[in-house]
């Protein structure tokens, strides 16, 4: 018998989870996923091996997640069920909602099918690795951008500073003369104007939440346990539309349909095909994502010449203009 107060089986982990204490960081769900699916691969059944996770994690919000599911699965209640509760559960924010939202897909076409689930689980840590990957390499690539656009939205201001340091009393034009307040009107409009503008250039180079090819990957689990085309394309398609609607990124029904012939027609394991499919999926979709970083940076200049430099010389120059006038006597 176990000891105490650990799960059983305890002693088989001993070369996977050295210490009871080990704290799993936020962050780290494709490290979750990846230690599940040793477990079950040990032989360890579902419910014991989301208690051993839940027993080496901390009370970070992942942590939290892995032992309400591990909770709810003791108490006997399906697993895509119980993760998809534990996440409403979660506190707004705290997890990577899309890489267990993947997950509770994963799990739910594992139960439909009859796959391991330890397939599905490798499957769901292969996607929360691109996800992060993606997400990464797309921030390291805005960075430049965003911090350009920053900067060129303070000029206004640092021409107010200029003409104040230069000795001009700039703050005295802007604030009680009518050509202030209409410069102040007028820069205020074109600063908000090229924010405006420069969230919605940032949006679109952004890439979307969800991970491309996921569908595909999905497929090729339900297919790997024996299913039909026609029974694993409606598994995969009721399962993110219950769990990731908000994140799913779809492959076209043609191309769906070409891996389908192809398999048919030569063959071929259609979870091969799949597989494959996916992955060229994910490199064109962070080929798409670093073009269009690399076109943020020019398109950033837009705002730049349209809106920033006119409200610069509104609020930098022309009451400098004003101030150096009045000051020889040249405007009254």
């Amino acid at each position: 018998m176990g000891r105490p107060g650990r799960p059983p089986h305890a002693g088989r982990l001993g070369a996977l989870l050295p210490s009871a204490r080990v704290q799993t960081p936020a962050g780290t769900s494709a490290v979750a996923l990846e230690r599940l699916a040793v477990l079950l691969e040990a032989g360890i059944a579902p419910a014991a091996a989301w208690g051993h996770l839940a027993a080496a994690g901390g009370d970070h919000p992942e942590g939290l997640v892995v032992r309400s599911v591990a909770e709810a699965l003791a108490r006997g209640r399906p697993g895509a069920e119980a993760l998809s509760a534990a996440l409403e559960a979660a506190p707004a924010r705290a997890v990577p909602l899309g890489e267990w939202q993947q997950l509770a897909a994963a799990w739910e076409v594992s139960e439909r099918s009859g796959a391991p689930l330890a397939d599905c689980l490798r499957s769901s840590a292969a996607s929360a690795r691109a996800l992060t990957q993606s997400r990464r390499e797309s921030e390291i690539a805005l960075s430049g951008p965003i911090a350009t656009s920053r900067i060129v939205l303070a000029l206004p201001a640092v021409g107010f500073l200029l003409g104040s340091l230069l000795g001009f009393d700039t703050l005295r034009v802007l604030a009680s003369t009518p050509v202030g307040w209409g410069s102040l009107l007028v820069a205020g409009s074109l600063v908000a104007l090229a924010r405006g503008w420069n969230r919605r250039l940032l949006a679109r180079a952004t890439p979307p939440p969800g991970v491309p090819g996921l569908d595909l990957e999905l497929l090729a689990v339900a297919l790997g346990a024996g299913g039909s085309w026609p029974d694993a394309r409606r598994s995969v398609e009721s399962a993110l539309e219950r769990h990731c609607p908000e994140s799913r990124i779809p492959t076209p029904v043609d191309e769906v349909d070409a891996l389908v012939e192809l398999s048919e027609t030569a063959g071929v394991p259609g979870a091969a095909l799949l597989r494959s499919a996916a992955a060229e999926t994910r490199r064109e979709a962070r080929a798409r994502a670093s073009i269009a970083a690399e076109r943020l940076g020019v398109t950033l200049m837009l705002p730049l010449g349209v809106c920033i430099l006119p409200a610069f010389v509104l609020v930098g120059v022309v009451p400098l203009v004003v101030a150096l006038l009045s000051s020889t006597g040249l405007m009254t």
